[in-house]
């Protein structure tokens, strides 16, 4: 819809301060005609709905010498201008997002003029403005080849019947796979890193699977690792940047960030979540019912999950919690890393699910009604796995000091996600 000053009154009827707000889009209009408004439903996190006005259009942009225009969405909450719009990409069919520090999976715009938003000094010409800086330094979209773009809207079309609950569809090679082979154990790891390759010899040398894919679908900076692996061409064990590698994987193990000198915890953790949205997705439209294990520094804080989050694994000895935890500190100060040990703890979950052993692992699973725990965290907790990952939690004998501690770190992994951008 055109820039119409009384369709926009009548349509922001319920907005607090509409005059200040259709004055500012009416300043908006004259340096950017390009952009259409209208009025649509918005669904925020929590499910709740609202019917908002938002702009969409071009923000024009000169990366490395050329001219781009990038599509973007702009809604304007009922609060404004005393509120930041909620921005997002909006590529076409044959664009793709470059997940950022500046764009997440979603499409979802994040700049600090948004983090500082501050009436009457902040307006949406700025923030336009400050959209054209960030993204000459950092393009969010990129050009797809056409059978990228077929691949692209058969993804997306999978992602929106999963979301509806449609859990039953198989991708053709998944069908073809499971009348050819339907015991393999597959295990694919994901992450071509220092982690990513001690899990895969770990794996290999439990011998557990009968074959193990690495998936590095990025051009990570540890290639002499993978290319040892190429040289040596051990059996069963297969290099890819191809998602549909990892199709029919009954495992599939995330190795994701760890803590770096340069990074803090909540950035690490946010990068995190961030290549979750983008992976999570293509793994699951290959391999539906796998079971999925994030091997990571720090451990991730997941909310609504099935995944059975591990950072170590460890028997539970609750005779001996004192002398396991004072170990575990001569262990960390004795080595330089530690790939190698959570590599082989990785290596023992995986044998308990293939095998269905049903043994006790000390794994972070959700821990919500447990201790009077009542937000979505997840903790690490002794609990029971088996083909379908976590079986059953053991729940803590119930000591006053056990379950303050729990509620504590339950704490303050809900603070910590209260930051996250989701």
């Amino acid at each position: 819809m055109e820039f119409s000053e009384e369709t926009l009154r009548k349509q922001l009827s319920k907005y607090k301060f509409r005059d200040l707000t259709i004055e500012e889009l009416k300043n908006v209009n004259k340096i950017y005609p390009n952009f259409l408004f209208s009025m649509d439903t918005y669904t925020f996190k929590d499910g709740s709905q609202k019917d908002l006005l938002n702009f969409s259009g071009t923000v024009p942009i000169t990366y490395h010498g050329h001219s781009y225009n990038i599509p973007v969405r702009l809604w304007i909450l009922d609060s404004h201008p005393f509120a930041p719009p909620i921005c997002f990409l909006k590529p076409t069919v044959n664009m793709g997002i470059s997940v950022g520090k500046h764009v997440d999976a979603h499409g979802r715009i994040y700049l600090p003029y948004l983090q500082n938003w501050s009436h009457p000094k902040s307006t949406v010409i700025g923030l336009i403005k400050e959209m054209t800086a960030k993204f000459d330094e950092e393009l969010p979209l990129y050009s797809v080849s056409s059978s990228d773009a077929a691949r692209q809207l058969e993804l997306l079309s999978f992602i929106a019947k999963f979301s509806e609950g449609e859990t039953d569809m198989k991708s053709k090679s998944q069908v073809e796979k499971e009348k050819k082979n339907e015991t393999c154990n597959k295990i694919t790891v994901i992450g071509g890193g220092d982690l990513g390759i001690a899990c895969v010899l770990a794996i290999a040398a439990k011998g557990a699977a009968d074959q193990v894919v690495l998936l590095d679908p990025s051009e990570g900076a540890a290639k002499g690792g993978i290319m040892d692996l190429d040289i040596f061409d051990l059996p069963n064990v297969e290099i890819s940047k191809d998602f549909s590698a990892s199709a029919d994987s009954k495992v599939v193990v995330f190795t994701v960030n760890y803590l770096g000198n340069a990074q803090s915890y909540l950035d690490v953790i946010q990068s995190n979540v961030d290549l979750f949205r983008g992976i999570v997705p293509a793994i699951t439209y290959h391999s539906q019912n796998s079971v999925l294990l994030v091997a990571s520094h720090p451990v991730p804080a997941w909310t609504g999950s099935n995944s059975a989050t591990c950072q170590t694994a460890a028997k539970w000895h609750h005779n001996s919690r004192e002398q396991l935890a004072n170990r575990a500190m001569e262990v960390l100060k004795g080595k330089g890393q530690r790939s190698l040990s959570v590599a082989l703890s990785i290596a023992d979950l995986i044998e308990s699910i293939l095998k269905d052993r049903r043994k006790v692992h000390s794994v972070s699973t959700l821990a919500k009604g447990c201790c009077n725990i009542n937000s979505e965290v997840f903790l690490s907790m002794p609990c029971i796995l088996g083909t379908n990952g976590v079986i059953e939690m053991i729940t803590p004998e119930k000591e006053e000091l056990v379950a303050a501690k729990l509620q504590n770190s339950a704490s303050s992994i809900h603070d910590l996600q209260q930051q996250l951008k989701l």
